[in-house]
């Protein structure tokens, strides 16, 4: 996993859990969240609040991993 297959996934998708993204390329979300952050510190991707439109509220996942991030372009 590198910047350029984060970047595609976020753009095939718009909008996306980190959670997703961990485990579509199969790693913890800490590895994920760094390069999500370049994109955010380049003005390509935004960190939006909680899990929009993802979450049903059952409180079975870490709350540390509800993010959810939207491919700006």
């Amino acid at each position: 996993m590198d910047l350029i297959q984060v970047k595609q996934y976020l753009r095939e998708r718009k909008m996306v859990p980190l959670q997703d993204v961990a485990l579509h390329f199969r790693v913890d979300v800490e590895t994920v969240r760094p390069l999500l952050e370049v994109w955010i510190s380049k003005g390509k991707v935004r960190k939006l609040a909680g899990a929009i439109g993802t979450c049903k509220g059952c409180c079975k996942c870490d709350p540390a991993t509800i993010e959810t991030y939207e491919w700006l372009g």
